[in-house]
């Protein structure tokens, strides 16, 4: 394995514990009646503007609950980001296991495939249309 895929898969892993860990954190925050979850966005806290992204984390929350109208009014990304919070862990050890890299061979692809305008203009004007929502539903 290359030092960059080495670098690449290591990354990966630290954010995967890093997300699990707080999405851990929040579960057990927002089990308590007597506290609620507390945004970190430094986007929303500087202007208290929220990103496209705020929201993710009760959003997972909710797909956990079962609750998938919830989640995906609360932000819609938190769907993709459940969906890379399962498959991630799963794959980083096949291919550990295997001695392949599979994962890497698919970032680079998508890598690709994102810079190319036909791809990213829509990408981008999704997150925008994302970012709107959380501005107007005032989240």
């Amino acid at each position: 394995m290359h030092t960059t895929q080495k670098k690449t898969y290591i990354i990966l892993t630290i954010i995967c514990l890093l997300g699990y860990s707080w999405l851990g954190y929040n579960l057990v925050i927002t089990t308590k009646p007597e506290s609620s979850a507390k945004t970190v966005c430094v986007i929303k806290h500087t202007t208290g503007i929220p990103c496209p992204s705020c929201g993710s984390t009760r959003s997972v929350i909710s797909l956990i609950n079962g609750d998938f109208s919830k989640a995906l009014y609360i932000n819609p990304l938190g769907f993709l980001i459940a969906v890379i919070m399962i498959l991630l862990p799963f794959w980083i050890i096949t291919d550990l296991v295997n001695k392949k890299n599979t994962l890497f061979k698919f970032y680079k692809k998508i890598e690709i495939i994102l810079q190319k305008k036909i791809i990213a203009i829509p990408l981008i004007l999704i997150i925008i249309i994302n970012w709107i929502w959380n501005i107007i539903k005032e989240l």
